[in-house]
């Protein structure tokens, strides 16, 4: 599974992309906004610092308005990807940019439904949103399998993108039910690696060591 970092600070994402964690970087306009910065200047300093994907969503909801921006950002660098929201414009405007060769994330998907036609027009990737199907009593691990199983039986190449991360529990999950991408935020990602009992060893680790040493 790759990780994408969701977020649009760039200490955050040079801090993971050091790991070697960082295959990718996700976006959206309330993620800039919090940046306080313009936006193709955080898209072109974002793109520039990872070698992987980068997700710039378009602010129109219209098929022109869509098509117009996504040529724009396209043009900015190399490793954009165009988000576009799961309308039905968004459809139409996913089906003409993939004609002409210009990557997709299709954001906001809550089925199996919303996936499938996402990815019969030609989305590079689909992004369902776990943590906020689990607001609403449903399942949104269980979602990631089904489409999973869905794309893997017609062999449709999107790749799914499991987002609204909220735990371990979901990165994990998704992991299971073979996302093939986590987008996760820059708060989620220490998490992953840090644990009590690991805390813990390496404390009794230090006081053996001091212990001999003191001999």
């Amino acid at each position: 599974m790759k990780f994408f970092l969701d977020t649009a600070n760039i200490d955050e994402i040079k801090r993971i992309n050091d790991l070697g964690l960082c295959d990718g970087v996700t976006t959206n306009p309330s993620l800039i906004n919090k940046e306080g910065r313009d936006f193709e200047e955080v898209i072109k300093d974002i793109a520039s610092t990872v070698d992987g994907p980068v997700s710039a969503e378009v602010t129109s909801y219209d098929y022109e308005g869509m098509v117009k921006e996504a040529r724009e950002l396209a043009a900015w660098a190399d490793n954009v990807v165009v988000k576009i929201p799961m309308t039905e414009d968004g459809l139409k405007a996913t089906h003409t940019l993939a004609q002409e060769g210009i990557k997709t994330n299709v954001t906001l998907i809550f089925s199996v439904s919303q996936g499938l036609l996402a990815a019969k027009a030609g989305a590079t990737y689909i992004s369902p949103f776990i943590g906020r199907i689990d607001d609403m009593g449903e399942d949104g691990l269980r979602l990631i399998a089904e489409l999973r199983e869905v794309l893997d039986i017609y062999g449709l190449d999107s790749q799914i993108i499991a987002a609204s991360i909220r735990h371990i529990g979901h990165f994990e999950g998704a992991a299971l039910a073979g996302a093939h991408v986590a987008t996760i935020p820059g708060t989620i990602f220490p998490k992953l690696w840090s644990h009590p009992l690991t805390d813990k060893g390496i404390e009794g680790f230090k006081k053996d060591w001091d212990a001999f040493t003191k001999r």
